[in-house]
């Protein structure tokens, strides 16, 4: 099928193909990469280990757009009937996501289509006024995580094929632009917050007086898988001690991050940060870094009673030193709300999760739902709580 939305567009021929069709599709992917703007979640070191790792019963499709023969877009879709809140039967078709709750835990963010920078708006466009359109027979495009051009190609989709566009979740990105930190002097310290600046000095100081204060990233594989597996240790610590999971207890997290580091760490891909007191750990960072911009992913910290003691902060802020020093232009955080984002960045933009489609009747109820349960979650967070009553001594 070809579609001609726009003069720019043309030109340009869009398949979808079953992925297990395409035996060169690595080439191709590192191939068009090298050509493009994507983010580390399009890389091939993400959509390779994606693949490898996927569920039994899914069944990948890949979106191709050619140019005069000259592969310009590349992306992975699966298709996927879902139950919305165990009634409504949703036949959908999802972008670098499987529907399978577990393993979507991996969380893509950054999300969009790798496209050739020379014509990437077009691409962009081309791509998921096509996708709408094949939405005949289905229910749902579901982008999670979009990237804003990406976000901004869908909304322009949506309009001119006259299809309803749900924000399933609402997010923002946060950073640390650090070609603004250099243009001040290159203090980072500096740029904090005065409460923020005098608690991370405090912390600081009281660490150094247990010992030497040391952050170090894993120069080898083996070094970081064990920088990996100690830092869980003190993540599902933390996390259990809180009443909840953590990343950890997900079955597909540990072995789909041990294959990214053991690809990663010789690319210069992941970054395993070790940040100690005296020699004992006081925090680890999981990093990835892609075309010089550093991603946070994931992180493990001793937290103690003192509140004074803030090892997640001085973990990040020596790790956004040390990025300061390699000359990387930015730190960033990513999505999903902490309360460490907004006093350490000094840079931000929405990351939306969003559902593209006709304007059919199960949507329409969906959304209503989705209406009525969050209208019933901020009601819940108002009421007053009960007080407990004293125990029997």
């Amino acid at each position: 099928m070809r579609i001609l939305p726009e003069a720019d567009d043309q030109d340009i021929d869009i398949e979808l193909l079953p992925a297990n069709r395409i035996d060169t599709l690595k080439e191709l992917w590192t191939d068009l990469e090298a050509r493009a703007d994507g983010s580390f979640f399009l890389s091939w070191h993400w959509i390779g280990t994606w693949l490898a790792f996927l569920p039994a019963r899914t069944r990948p499709h890949v979106l191709v757009a050619h140019r005069h023969g000259r592969v310009i877009g590349l992306a992975l879709l699966c298709p996927r009937t879902l139950w919305r809140f165990g009634v409504l039967r949703t036949r959908c078709w999802l972008l670098h996501e499987t529907g399978e709750r577990a393993f979507d835990r991996l969380f893509m963010e950054y999300n969009g289509i790798l496209a050739d920078r020379a014509c990437a708006e077009a691409v962009l466009s081309a791509c998921f006024e096509w996708l709408g359109r094949r939405l005949t027979n289905w229910d749902e495009l579901v982008l999670g995580g979009l990237e804003p051009a990406a976000e901004t190609a869908v909304r322009r989709a949506a309009a001119r094929l006259g299809h309803t566009l749900q924000v399933r979740m609402a997010d923002s990105t946060q950073w640390v632009d650090l070609d603004g930190v250099r243009a001040c002097g290159g203090d980072y310290l500096a740029t904090l917050g005065k409460n923020t600046r005098a608690a991370v000095k405090r912390a600081m100081r009281l660490y150094a007086e247990r010992g030497a204060l040391e952050y170090r990233v894993a120069s080898t594989v083996g070094e970081a898988l064990d920088d990996f597996r100690a830092m869980e240790v003190l993540h599902q610590t933390s996390w259990t001690a809180r009443g909840q999971s953590g990343a950890f207890a997900n079955p597909v997290f540990r072995p789909f991050h041990e294959q990214l580091i053991r690809d990663g760490v010789p690319a210069g891909a992941v970054r395993l940060c070790r940040i100690s007191v005296g020699g004992e750990p006081i925090g680890f960072l999981h990093n990835f870094v892609h075309r010089g911009r550093v991603l946070n992913y994931q992180g493990g910290f001793a937290y103690e009673a003192d509140k004074r003691l803030k090892p997640g902060i001085v973990s990040h802020v020596l790790a956004i030193e040390d990025t300061l020093k390699r000359g990387e232009p930015a730190y960033d955080f990513m999505s999903t709300p902490a309360g460490h984002k907004p006093l350490l960045s000094n840079a931000e933009q929405p990351m939306n999760w969003i559902a593209l489609g006709p304007d059919r009747l199960t949507r329409q109820i969906d959304a209503r739902l989705r209406q009525a349960k969050a209208g019933l979650t901020e009601l819940m967070k108002r009421l007053p709580r009960p007080r407990l009553a004293p125990a029997n001594r």
